[in-house]
């Protein structure tokens, strides 16, 4: 495997296990609540404007994702799909350059 590789894999496993973190404190003190940790996404302005700006991170590289996977047909790569919308962008986007990098067969 390619050391970019190694770095991608690295980074999706930050990328889903550091905001995790963040996530699963914030439950511990607020609840489990769904609803209000949406609600705290737009508490204000500069949330709000993180809030979205992730949103249109995460659709435009599904958008990609299944650009490139109806090309080159490397159809194990769509786990980064779900990987982006239940973990995150930080998750996602590394997990799929590393899916991305390998040989396609």
């Amino acid at each position: 495997m390619s050391p970019m590789r190694w770095i991608y894999l690295a980074l999706a496993v930050w990328g889903a296990i550091h905001p995790m973190f963040y996530f699963v404190s914030w439950f511990q003190e607020n609840g489990w609540s769904l609803g209000a940790m949406i609600d705290a996404w737009y508490v204000n302005d500069a949330t709000t404007g993180l809030t979205w700006d992730l949103t249109i991170a995460a659709v435009t590289l599904t958008i990609w994702i299944i650009a490139e996977v109806a090309v080159r047909r490397n159809w194990v790569a769509l786990i980064a799909i779900p990987a982006t919308y239940c973990i995150g962008v930080s998750c996602g986007l590394p997990l799929y350059l590393f899916l991305r990098a390998r040989p396609v067969e």
